[in-house]
């Protein structure tokens, strides 16, 4: 059973993070802490959700790699041929001469999903990898 009734608890905090976290606030455009903490809350909880490995998870690679770099489009090729059941969609743009980015969109359990991610982010010419995922059911 879901309780979604709001509940009041305090935090303590050293004055010069509560100033940097109002700041954070306010350049976000929370309009109270609370809606601030409960972001931060969700998004640990999901990272936690990580670590869990039959949480069905979805969400993206993002790479940026240079694509003269040698063999390094077969081995990304190659590598999401073998996991094709976690890939719902990739999305390929060139950037300038040397440089691509591809969106890679996943689903599925969170651990293979991770590996997934370590693979491609890893291999030599990849130059920046994000990894980012929420989990399919609401946490």
């Amino acid at each position: 059973m879901e309780d979604s009734t709001l509940k009041r608890f305090g935090i303590s905090m050293e004055g010069h993070l509560l100033r940097k976290f109002d700041d954070l606030v306010q350049l976000r455009g929370y309009e109270n802490r609370s809606e601030a903490v409960r972001d931060l809350v969700r998004e640990a909880l999901i990272q936690h959700s990580w670590e869990k490995d039959d949480q069905i998870v979805a969400g993206s690679i993002l790479l940026f790699y240079n694509h003269h770099q040698r063999n390094l489009l077969e081995e990304l090729t190659q590598i999401q041929h073998s996991m094709h059941d976690n890939i719902l969609a990739t999305t390929h743009f060139h950037l300038n001469h040397a440089s691509c980015l591809e969106l890679i969109i996943v689903k599925g359990k969170a651990r293979e999903i991770q590996q997934l991610s370590n693979k491609l982010t890893s291999i030599k010419g990849v130059d920046y990898g994000k990894f980012t995922l929420a989990p399919v059911e609401k946490i």
